[in-house]
């Protein structure tokens, strides 16, 4: 059974920084590009960003590109997404994913930018 742990979100002000975590079971992680999605109050699951198996290829949306970095720790089972330079418009349930669409997600870890 696929399972995902998100972790590491919380309150920061605008500007700030956080590290998410994501820990994965069930399936070969090796083998599975792997994403974020988020979902903003009272909006539909956004993506944004995923990375290849290996770690070497990673895309961005717009909006994030330059502030967010996905990473990725095959022998821990592990994706990370750093998020700097934060915006109130980045506040959000932030969730790993197999799929762009958010298949399997986990519980998420809440993301808020506020001052």
């Amino acid at each position: 059974e696929v399972q995902l742990v998100e972790s590491g979100g919380g309150l920061v002000q605008p500007g700030g920084s956080l590290t998410l975590s994501c820990a994965a079971s069930g399936f070969t992680f090796r083998k599975s590009p792997m994403y974020w999605v988020r979902q903003a109050p009272g909006k539909g699951l956004q993506w944004v960003a995923w990375i290849t198996t290996g770690g070497t290829g990673t895309t961005y949306i717009g909006s994030v590109k330059g502030r967010f970095t996905i990473s990725r720790d095959n022998a821990k089972n592990t994706v990370y997404l750093q998020l700097t330079d934060l915006k109130t418009e980045d506040t959000a349930t932030y969730y790993c994913a197999l799929d762009r669409d958010g298949g399997s997600r986990g519980q998420g870890t809440q993301v808020t930018v506020s001052s």
